[in-house]
């Protein structure tokens, strides 16, 4: 490892523990005493704080002059703790659908604007999908995907499609973005997602959102397979089962829909 890097590596373990240290206080510090106590030069630990403070995870009060802990902490605590509270509930639910479809059942959340997929489960019948736990892929040809855009702002949609673009995979994918945008206003008026063999031949997915107690759409939920099966009685049962899951869900984060 050359210097820089180590270095660079240095820079971040003294960082992390200047916000530990703030983490274990009950008031604001200031700068000499943060230095003194974790053994920091003075100008390092203001670098350090001042880099910290830019990207919103330390504060320092305007009347004294000392730092505490940024809120951008306590979003980032808050976005990890609704994601495993979405994990643990729907674990159940996800097995039972598996059980009763008998087909791959899918929960992802947004991450930087690509679909992330935080649980999968499988079928003894079912097909091979490109998917799995940690991966990340496009949302704008995924039915989780889809439901995640639809809910977001027009201003947030088209930061996400300049950003990632909206490539082909299939001769079905939505390649333009007010096709696009049409797509998502169904989504948005029946409560759900088609993926029609839109990122992979032979295989159809239906997706619908999963509410927190805020409104806002916390993850998205998934049944994919064959064209072959998802069709007829099957579909149909296939859209009913995920509506109902997703709604038994979406009420144990809290969620209730105005009426």
């Amino acid at each position: 490892m050359d210097d820089n890097k180590n270095n660079q590596i240095k820079s971040v373990a003294k960082a992390l523990a200047i916000i530990d240290y703030l983490a274990s206080k009950n008031s604001d510090v200031p700068l000499s005493q943060i230095s003194k106590d974790l053994n920091i030069a003075k100008s390092t630990a203001h670098g350090l704080i001042t880099t910290l403070k830019d990207f919103g995870y330390i504060e320092q009060s305007q009347f004294t002059g000392n730092y505490k802990l940024g809120i951008h902490l306590f979003e980032l605590g808050s976005k990890v703790a609704n994601t495993l509270d979405v994990y643990n509930i729907a674990s159940p639910y996800i097995r039972q659908l598996v059980e009763s479809i008998g087909e791959t059942v899918h929960l992802a959340i947004l991450d930087k604007g690509e679909v992330l997929y935080i649980d999968k489960r499988e079928s003894s019948r079912s097909i091979r999908i490109s998917s799995q736990i940690g991966i990340h892929l496009p949302a704008h040809c995924t039915g989780v995907g889809k439901v995640l855009l639809a809910y977001l702002s027009i201003e947030e949609i088209r930061e996400i499609i300049r950003n990632h673009g909206l490539t082909k995979y299939t001769k079905n994918t939505i390649t333009d973005f007010d096709s696009l945008k049409e797509e998502l206003e169904k989504i948005r008026e029946c409560g759900y997602a088609v993926d029609n063999e839109e990122f992979m031949d032979g295989l159809k997915c239906i997706a619908a959102p999963i509410f927190n107690s805020k409104g806002n759409v916390e993850a998205s939920l998934s049944i994919s397979g064959p064209v072959s099966r998802m069709s007829g009685c099957e579909y149909d049962k296939a859209i009913k089962s995920i509506l109902e899951v997703t709604t038994t869900i979406s009420r144990l984060l809290g969620y209730r829909k105005e009426s």
